[in-house]
């Protein structure tokens, strides 16, 4: 059985989808508030925590969604499919540009695109039968992966790694470990991960690079990265990948680190314990990460063992204050904005994502050069937004924003007729 949902969880997964739709849509990339784009390197800004964020929120939910802890090959066998469903959804982002069929080009091929498109989103959002799902999930993930090795042009280089390709990972790992130990072994888990990440990337020397190393591309998780999965990267960076193989480990440990505040905040005590409880983590892991900083520096491409402290830190004071506003003071009339993000966060993240991708590949002509054609997402920006800002910064703001209305409308009908679709 189900515990009843707990709104500040949702009201908190709802801000920071909304952060994340706002941060990964800006008019103009080379036109970003400084905290709105990510740390160079080392670092972290406010856009940093979003990721983060996300994982620990999922964690958080985790002793929710499985209050009685049984385990058999059933609850396995679902653990597995959306794990790999949401795993999937990621990964056939990385494909949608690079589908091409039967010499179709223009508004012929990306209407096929979208076809594909809601066929996948269908298979792996659609409330089927676990069989049904299994089946879909296994074929879907057996296709993407046969064509990425394939030697089909088009997906040689397709990249494998993603946000919600390790969101996956990380539900799957957490959610067997919540259903198999107890706190105790959780927590020493998630301190193993934590220290044993920080001694392989601080010790072990990089084959073909020397000494151990947290610079860009000569690092131990890079080395594996290009070794393991080499021609299937970021294409920004090509050897490495920011959601690549030996940083999802430590992001395990902001799962745990999520599923143990959430089991402080499912106790049957008074919740008035509870907020002391989980204040006094929070602060604990934010300051533990600051001085662990110091020898491991802040590093969201890493995700470092600081990282992982200081941003859970972080998520947890802010669980705090929401659970305190809206769960102990009873201050809900605010909240339903949050809300409607909150409670369908895979159908934004998917279709988000999707969005930008059809508005680039629409060619309309060129107001200002008749002999060129723009995508579609450039002439509403620059023709419709940039004129009526003096500063690009707010242009691009803007576009971010009106982007997220738009996202906000369509939450707001899937809220209102209850429709919530869940992997």
């Amino acid at each position: 059985m189900t515990k009843e949902r707990l709104i500040s969880l949702d009201v908190f997964r709802g801000f920071t989808i909304l952060l994340m739709t706002i941060v990964n849509n800006p008019g103009s990339w080379a036109a970003i508030y400084p905290p709105l784009a990510h740390a160079e390197w080392h670092g972290c800004t406010p856009t940093d925590l979003v990721f983060p964020f996300f994982i620990f929120i999922m964690g958080s939910a985790i002793p929710f969604a499985m209050p009685t802890k049984q385990f058999d090959y059933a609850v396995f066998n679902k653990i597995i499919v959306r794990s790999l469903r949401i795993f999937c959804l990621g990964l056939f982002l990385n494909y949608f540009s690079r589908i091409e069929l039967l010499g179709l080009e223009g508004i012929s091929l990306l209407l096929l695109r979208l076809m594909i498109t809601f066929a996948v989103a269908y298979a792996l959002l659609g409330n089927f039968s676990l069989k049904i799902k299994t089946y879909l999930v296994f074929g879907i993930f057996a296709i993407l992966l046969i064509l990425a090795y394939s030697q089909i042009e088009a997906f040689q280089d397709v990249r494998i790694p993603g946000v919600l390709q390790r969101i996956g990972i990380v539900y799957f790992f957490v959610s067997l470990l919540y259903l198999k130990t107890n706190l105790k072994t959780q927590l020493l888990v998630a301190a193993s991960i934590l220290l044993g990440y920080w001694i392989v990337m601080a010790f072990v020397p990089v084959p073909g690079f020397g000494a151990a190393n947290f610079e860009k591309g000569t690092n131990l998780a890079a080395w594996l990265d290009n070794l393991v999965l080499k021609g299937h990267l970021w294409s920004y960076s090509k050897t490495w990948d920011p959601e690549g193989i030996l940083s999802t480990v430590p992001a395990v440990a902001t799962g745990i680190l999520g599923m143990f505040i959430g089991q402080i905040l499912n106790l049957k005590i008074q919740q008035t314990e509870i907020l002391k409880k989980i204040a006094v983590v929070g602060f604990a892991l934010l300051l533990t990460g600051l001085l662990w900083s110091l020898l491991f520096p802040i590093n969201k491409s890493l995700w470092t063992s600081s990282y992982v402290l200081y941003t859970a830190g972080i998520a947890t004071i802010c669980l705090t204050l929401l659970y305190w506003i809206i769960d102990v003071l009873n201050y809900k009339k605010w909240i339903k904005l949050f809300l409607i993000w909150g409670v369908n966060p895979m159908i934004v993240f998917f279709f988000s994502g999707i969005i930008p991708r059809v508005l680039s590949a629409i060619k309309i002509k060129n107001p200002e050069i008749a002999t060129e054609k723009i995508n579609l997402q450039s002439y509403i920006y620059n023709h419709n937004i940039v004129p009526l800002f003096s500063n690009p910064l707010d242009a691009s703001l803007t576009y971010a924003l009106v982007y997220a209305v738009f996202w906000s409308f369509i939450l707001w009908i899937f809220y209102k007729n209850k429709m919530i679709f869940k992997v």
